[in-house]
Order: C-alpha cells, then sequence, then structure tokens
C-alpha cells in the first residue's frame, strides 16, 4: 500500500520536508562568492548536479535569495569547493546564517586559497575546486537555478589514482532528509550493458 501526498494540500516545508528526505543522497557544492565590496562568502548548497558536459556546466539551485545569490548576480564568478567526510563540521558551521558582509571564512576559522581563474576563493582543505563563471540562471518559484561553466578544475593529487580522482579517497558527503548527513560505505561497479549483449532483465539471467 502506498501513501499518497499531494503538494497542493500541504505547506510548503512539509513537502520540502518529503521531498529532501525522498531525493537522496544529494552531493553538496560548497559554495564560495565574493561580494562586490570585496567580502568572501560561502555556504553550503545540496540541490547539485551536472548540466552539461560540453561545455561543462555545473549547477545548483539558491533557496530563497542568499548572499551567494546576490554576490553570483553582481560578480559572474562562483566556485564550488568538493565537500569531503572530514570537513563535515566546517561545512555546517558556514551554513549559519551570519549578517550579510561577515564572512564565513572569518567566521568559521576555514582556510582560503587563491583561485586561479576567478576572483572568489578556493576552500584550502578541499581535495576538488570547480571555479566557474555564470552560464546563466533561471527563475523558479521561490528558488533560482544557476548554471556555472566550469573554467578550472584544481584537484589534489592525494585524491588521485593513474590520473582519475578515486572514491575511496574522495571521500564525498552528502545530504539526506532532516539534519542527516551520509557518506559513502558501500561501492559495487555494475557495468552498462551493450544491446549486443542484452540477454534479458536482470531477473531472469
Amino acid at each position: 500500500m502506498r501513501i499518497d501526498f499531494d503538494p497542493a494540500e500541504m505547506s510548503r516545508n512539509e513537502f520540502y520536508k518529503l521531498l529532501t528526505a525522498v531525493v537522496v543522497p544529494r552531493p553538496i557544492a560548497w559554495v564560495s562568492t565574493i561580494s562586490a565590496d570585496g567580502t568572501a562568502n560561502l555556504a553550503p548548497h545540496s540541490f547539485f548536479s551536472i548540466a552539461s558536459v560540453a561545455p561543462p556546466v555545473v549547477q545548483f539551485s539558491s533557496v530563497g535569495r542568499k548572499d551567494t545569490l546576490r554576490n553570483i548576480e553582481a560578480t559572474g564568478q562562483f566556485v564550488v569547493s568538493f565537500a569531503s567526510a572530514g570537513l563535515d563540521r566546517q561545512i555546517n558551521d558556514s551554513g549559519t546564517d551570519f549578517p550579510r558582509g561577515v564572512s564565513e571564512f572569518e567566521a568559521a576559522g576555514i582556510a582560503s586559497e587563491p583561485s586561479l581563474r576567478v576572483k572568489p576563493p578556493r576552500v584550502a582543505d578541499s581535495p576538488v575546486a570547480l571555479e566557474c563563471e555564470v552560464h546563466s540562471t533561471l527563475g523558479i518559484g521561490d528558488s533560482t537555478v544557476v548554471f556555472g561553466r566550469v573554467m578550472h578544475a584544481a584537484v589534489s593529487d592525494e585524491v588521485l589514482v593513474d590520473g582519475h580522482p578515486e572514491i575511496s579517497r574522495l571521500q564525498p558527503l552528502s545530504r539526506l532528509g532532516k539534519d542527516e548527513w551520509g557518506t559513502v560505505t558501500d561501492v559495487r561497479e555494475i557495468s552498462r550493458i551493450r544491446y549486443a549483449e542484452w540477454q534479458g532483465p536482470a531477473g531472469q539471467r
């Protein structure tokens, strides 16, 4: 038996809690920006994915109008730093609703480093940084989807195996429902099946 949930009959927060509990795990974009007056901002966004490969474009959604979005609209640049398990407390700290003009890097004691192609700084302890220029934005209801063209990727050699990022070394952190966070535990490899090799549904092979 299934239970039916109608978003038209539920409050925004009620359906938000349902969506974020069933669309899991969600990777975290740890987004750094810089304001027009030069203040560095850092905040986690868990509505994050790849939008395009050629050109390379990533996307994240800003729920409401936060400093991240305002800075991006003003400067057209941002950096997505990889959210790894060992940085969970710092990532959570950077999500605090500090007053506008306060740098989360400074307030939360998070080390930064200069980016190569854009003005916003990178998180120094993050193993991966994607430096982006805004491709476009799309307003949907109370949220704004930000599409960023990746201009440069910086990856720590400590997470590379034969030149490729290794999941066991990256240790990605994800958001789940409520105040839950997740890490990668069971990893399995399943190769994509070519039609020429198709032998019927998995349950019948």
